[in-house]
């Protein structure tokens, strides 16, 4: 089986084309190819397909097999692939993911490959129906009070097409992310289970953030997240509608437009192809 090694941020996945190949357990394969030790490595699985509704179709499995509906960071490293291989001919494609088709600009270096992708990421899901949440259906969670293990945080809870809970941090670096992580993710409160980011505000137009990630643990950035903070920033009055956002991997720029779309512009890196053995 071909495939691709590439990187957004940091967030880094294995590529399948499948307009060539073909993938018949995805859940496995993801499992297997991520392993740091005995595979590949990395934080998941992407299957680039055909799509009678788009240029091309993401499939995006965690590294534990669970798929997502969505990865920002991922879905740019889909563009740069589908251009830099043939498979689209324009700067500005379209993808179908499981959060819906959405619309991305390319952007090339002077070699004509695409090194950067603003993607538009679309408006923000907030009520507790559309996360999921469990609690009243048309109810919005901004500044939620949730006691954890030995501790209660303020969540503001956003859905990106995948589920988020942002909570905001004084001490970002020293936040015992591998303790609070895992109990929000797997908290009653979600019932398909929750991306966590924990959030340190440098001024209304900076900020940091780690990243807790459902089914993959702390990974060095995740798009959705990202902008599910720019989102959560604008609601809760602690960020403006534009900011950039310092992930561990490298930056993002974020804009919650007036007119209610989220757009994410960062990098997009292939780092190495290769072939691998499934059996």
């Amino acid at each position: 089986m071909k495939f691709a090694k590439m990187q957004g941020a940091g967030n880094d996945y294995v590529y399948v084309n499948c307009f060539e190949e073909k993938v018949a357990d995805p859940a496995t394969l993801a499992r297997t190819v991520s392993n740091r030790n005995f595979g590949i490595g990395s934080d998941g699985l992407i299957l680039i397909l055909p799509s009678e509704k788009a240029d091309v179709c993401m499939r995006m499995f965690n590294s534990d097999g669970s798929e997502s509906e969505m990865c920002g960071n991922g879905i740019r490293c889909v563009a740069k692939y589908a251009y830099d291989h043939g498979l689209v001919d324009r700067l500005e494609i379209t993808a179908e993911t499981g959060a819906g088709i959405l619309t991305l600009q390319l952007f090339t270096n002077d070699k004509g490959k695409v090194d950067r992708v603003r993607v538009n990421m679309g408006e923000p899901r907030l009520m507790r129906s559309q996360i999921p949440m469990s609690g009243a259906a048309e109810e919005q969670v901004i500044n939620h009070q949730l006691a954890v293990l030995d501790r209660s945080f303020e969540i503001t809870c956003v859905s990106m097409g995948n589920p988020h809970c942002v909570i905001y941090v004084e001490d970002l670096d020293n936040f015992p992310l591998e303790k609070y992580g895992p109990a929000i993710e797997n908290h009653p409160l979600f019932p398909n289970r929750t991306n966590v980011e924990f959030v340190e505000i440098v001024s209304a137009a900076e900020v940091r953030q780690r990243t807790w990630e459902r089914g993959a643990g702390e990974t060095l950035a995740c798009g959705t997240g990202a902008s599910a903070v720019a989102v959560a920033g604008v609601l809760t009055g602690r960020s403006d509608r534009t900011i950039l956002n310092h992930l561990l991997g490298g930056d993002l720029e974020l804009e919650w437009s007036h007119e209610g779309s989220v757009y994410m512009t960062g990098p997009a890196v292939q780092v190495f192809e290769g072939g691998f053995d499934p059996q």
